[in-house]
């Protein structure tokens, strides 16, 4: 047919449309067109890893992702291979498995259809994480006694995960509905190697709150990740991560994963939950449980306080059944004894006199001077042999005590300064005081020496006093005029 013929049964003047060189492929031809060619050049295969996800379906057949250090594969065995294969897959077990690679169109994903699958040793990294669990366990960060008590009543919980993800909004509802308390979210991410050091990083900072700052310091924390692989919780394995939970002084309840996943903080932290939801269970009480109880505690104390005011009510109204009907007969025994005891003291009393009379004078009759003189001679003779014997002894310790008095007097006058040896001599001022220290004289003061067979007076060295000013001497008397010679007196 030409370009420009008609097409059949149109109107007549309707060009036919032009034809397209390129024509657009559905998803599905696409789809399965790569799904050809993945089977036609990797028909043959052989991998391997380490498993690290295992998923039975009821159908029998198994899902299962394959891994390395660096990339990961998902793989599928199907319910006819599954009971044929060398070994059953078991999460961290590295094998050999053979298969075909193959996509699967609805996920745009591409997978190993696996036919044999053989054992290749234990994997790696869940080798290094035994290895590092029993290095860890041997230095007691899993104690048990050093992990602190969960608080009852919370005030301020501090939640650590994605801020993001639906594991938050869980949390923060339960928490709602149970125990109605402050919450404080230290948004983090949950997977991937940045992970482990912004969970590091957010108890640290939890712990460095003080009590009473602008930011309230929680009484609890929360760990928290939804469920995953292996590969998903892999950060939550961290050494460093697991060394700041156990330093942490604020309990943390780990609740990483589903109650199937186990991680290296569960170990390691103050109270493992199964569930994010588990964990907010566990940090709090119901409110309402603790009302009823409170209720029923109040209850039991009224019918408590009811009982025992009607037992009291009971056995004072059996008391008063044996008193008289007034308070004066109930008196009036009492009175009449204390009546018929004061009748009887004076008379009492004077006997109790007379009878210690007696005792006296018979006692006094047994005391005479005599006795008393005969005692005091006693103690005379025995004080006077007593000095006799230490005479002797008190004179020689009186004469040593003498001499050495006198030597102490002779040393004394010797060094007593009223009286100068020869070649020495007092100062004293012009009052009289003696003058014991060189900057108590001032230049030009007057002192006195006083030597052993006299005293001078002296001047301190410096300007002396200034002299007298020696008074003028009185002019002469004019002398009389002699005339000259040759004239003679004119009177």
């Amino acid at each position: 047919m030409s370009d420009d013929s008609y097409v059949f049964g149109g109107p007549a003047d309707e060009p036919a449309a032009p034809r397209d060189n390129n024509p657009p492929l559905s998803i599905s031809e696409l789809s399965f067109a790569l799904k050809r060619t993945l089977e036609d050049r990797f028909g043959h295969v052989r991998l391997r890893g380490e498993i690290s996800k295992v998923t039975r379906h009821a159908s029998g057949h198994v899902y299962l992702t394959l891994k390395d250090d660096k990339a990961c594969i998902d793989g599928v065995v199907w319910k006819g291979q599954a009971r044929g294969l060398g070994v059953q897959p078991e999460l961290g077990l590295e094998v050999i498995v053979t298969g075909k690679i193959t996509s699967y169109p609805a996920r745009s994903s591409y997978q190993i259809v696996i036919e044999t699958m053989e054992a290749a040793g234990a994997g790696a990294l869940l080798a290094q994480l035994e290895r590092l669990k029993v290095r860890l366990q041997g230095e007691g960060l899993f104690d048990p006694a050093r992990k602190q008590p969960i608080p009852t009543f919370p005030v301020v919980i501090g939640v650590i995960t994605s801020p993001t993800g639906a594991v938050i909004r869980d949390i923060l509802h339960r928490i709602a509905e149970r125990w109605p308390c402050r919450v404080i979210v230290w948004p983090v991410v949950v997977q991937g190697d940045a992970a482990c050091g912004q969970v590091s990083n957010a108890i640290r900072g939890f712990d460095a709150l003080t009590p009473g700052g602008p930011i309230p310091r929680p009484d609890l924390l929360i760990v928290a990740r939804g469920g995953g692989s292996v590969e998903d919780l892999w950060c939550f394995n961290d050494e460093g991560l697991a060394r700041a939970v156990a330093a942490a002084r604020i309990p943390i309840i780990s609740a990483v994963g589903h109650e199937t996943d186990t991680t290296l903080i569960d170990f390691v932290s103050d109270r493992r939950a199964p569930t994010p939801t588990g964990a907010a269970e566990i940090a709090t009480p119901v409110l309402a449980d603790l009302r009823a109880a409170v209720l029923d505690l109040d209850r039991r104390l009224v019918r408590a306080g009811g009982r025992l005011i009607e037992e009291r009510r009971t056995r004072l109204r059996a008391v008063e059944r044996g008193l008289p009907v007034r308070p004066e007969d109930l008196l009036a025994l009492p009175r009449q004894r204390l009546d018929h005891a004061g009748s009887r003291l004076g008379s009492a009393l004077h006997r109790n006199t007379a009878v210690h009379e007696r005792r006296l004078i018979s006692v006094a009759g047994r005391l005479s001077r005599g006795v008393l003189d005969r005692a005091l001679e006693r103690r005379r003779d025995r004080l006077g042999a007593t000095a006799a014997r230490y005479a002797p002894t008190m004179e020689r310790r009186l004469d040593q005590e003498g001499a050495r008095l006198a030597a102490l007097v002779r040393a004394l006058s010797s060094l007593n300064p009223a009286t100068p040896k020869p070649g020495f001599a007092r100062v004293e001022s012009a009052d009289g005081a003696m003058i014991a220290a060189a900057a108590a004289l001032q230049p030009g003061q007057a002192v006195r020496l006083v030597f052993a067979d006299g005293a001078r007076g002296a001047h301190v060295d410096g300007d002396a006093p200034p002299a007298p000013r020696p008074k003028p001497a009185p002019k002469p008397a004019p002398k009389p005029r002699v005339p000259p010679p040759g004239q003679g007196d004119l009177f």
